[in-house]
């Protein structure tokens, strides 16, 4: 489902936006936030977006080591 009042043309090359993929696939915050810079950064704002990713994905390993600390 395209939201045409939001500019999302960044997104127009996929075949499917990352908000759709997370959703179908119930992914946390983190997670999305991980496909959206990954899917999105040849388009829209290269090596920043990558860097982006790669902060989602470092806090994203930071939670999951301290749950399998926790268990």
């Amino acid at each position: 489902m395209k939201n045409e009042e939001v500019d999302k043309e960044h997104y127009a090359k996929l075949s499917i936006e990352p908000l759709d993929y997370a959703e179908a696939n119930n992914l946390d915050i983190l997670e999305f936030s991980i496909i959206k810079y990954v899917s999105r950064w040849r388009f829209k704002n290269g090596i920043v977006d990558l860097k982006k990713a790669r902060w989602y994905l470092d806090r994203l390993i930071a939670r999951e080591e301290r749950n399998a600390y926790d268990r």
